[in-house]
């Protein structure tokens, strides 16, 4: 087991070294930015919002020849709207004060610090299947060196337990590196494994399969697909503004308190759906309604893949769209955000420690603290 453990940290150290100091960047990237990035934020006025169609037009003027994705409202916030596209690649979000219709900020999101960081955390800088591929192989790596790490960790006896869960500050050096490595590779296994399988279930669609049929109790996951219009209905009556304004409109009818963020998905074209992505709990993702409209008829689009109404989502359902939140710790809250931050931070700490145990074993033997 030793020798397995050695190998597959020198085999991956590198790699999860990389993964646990951007995990570590990454972990409190929106409150950094709601930080630095002033013009994220609008107060709350007591006037009426502009529509998602009247801010894509202004938007649209700032960004000519590009094609709006979503708007996006949320109290207390700026309103944003969305650029993005795969062919030609381009990723833009204009921010705009939904009351006046004042451009606060057009961000080109290629030239952003945390998206440089993603990009490399998800795909180390490479195409985005070879990069993925490679950094979930590592993360598999990692999961099994934690399973052999708890087993070399585990105490043969209970004098030899007393010394597993606690750092003997005041020994050589060389002990205490022995110490780090056990002691809090110990403790932040239990919250680095969640890491570590929620990152797999987004690299490998195997793995994501498999969770989903054994949390569903043997079902298979319905894969995201497309919601379209039928392009052969006739606009209902009585609709003279666009479809998206009406529904959006809609929503803040049925709940005028709503506090949340609300995502308008504009239809490209006379056969896209409009979606409205409605989640009550912003620092999160899981807790959304995806609702689908035919744009022609207003009529709502029922769905069966994960990511329809909440109220229709099974248990398995719900686990997966915990997926993102699970892996960055804001499922927890902010306190969920710190033991993800230094979880990544110990994980990352990891192969440095087991490197100078391994070293320090090749050059001089020394005693093997137990």
């Amino acid at each position: 087991m030793r020798w397995l453990h050695l190998w597959l940290g020198l085999i991956s150290g590198l790699l999860v070294f990389f993964l646990g100091i951007t995990g570590c960047i990454l972990a409190f990237e929106r409150e950094i930015e709601d930080f630095t990035q002033p013009y994220r934020f609008t107060e709350n006025q007591n006037q009426k919002q502009l529509a998602p169609t009247q801010l894509k037009k202004i938007a649209d003027l700032a960004l000519p020849g590009k094609k709006a994705h979503s708007i996006n409202y949320q109290a207390g916030r700026s309103a944003h709207v969305v650029y993005f596209q795969l062919d030609p690649p381009y990723y833009y979000i204009v921010f705009i004060n939904q009351y006046t219709g004042e451009v606060l900020k057009v961000k080109d999101m290629s030239s952003d610090f945390f998206r440089f960081i993603i990009n490399g955390h998800y795909y180390l800088w490479l195409p985005q299947h070879g990069g993925q591929l490679i950094l979930t192989s590592a993360t598999l790596i990692f999961v099994l060196l934690l399973i052999s790490g708890l087993i070399l960790w585990w105490p043969k006896n209970k004098a030899a337990s007393k010394k597993r869960f606690t750092i003997k500050w005041n020994a050589k050096w060389r002990r205490i590196n022995y110490d780090l490595h056990n002691v809090l590779g110990f403790y932040m296994t239990w919250i680095i494994i969640f890491i570590a399988l929620s990152g797999m279930v987004m690299g490998f669609q195997w793995f994501s399969n498999g969770v989903y049929f054994v949390s569903s109790g043997g079902k298979s996951l319905t894969q995201f697909e497309e919601t379209y219009s039928d392009t052969t209905a006739v606009r209902v009556n009585g609709v003279n503004a666009a479809a998206a304004d009406v529904l959006w409109q809609r929503f803040f009818i049925e709940d005028p308190t709503f506090k949340g963020s609300l995502d308008v998905h504009v239809p490209e074209d006379e056969k896209s759906a409009i979606e409205i992505a409605k989640n009550p709990d912003p620092t999160t993702y899981w807790k959304s309604d995806y609702r689908y409209f035919d744009q022609h008829t207003l009529k709502e689009i029922e769905v069966l893949h994960s990511f329809g109404k909440i109220a229709n989502a099974s248990m398995a359902d719900k686990l997966y769209r915990m997926n993102y939140d699970i892996h960055v710790g804001s499922i927890a809250g902010l306190p969920g955000k710190i033991l993800a931050f230094f979880a990544s931070l110990i994980a990352a700490s990891l192969p440095i420690t087991g490197m100078i145990m391994w070293l320090g074993r090749k050059n001089k033997r020394v005693k093997v603290y137990r």
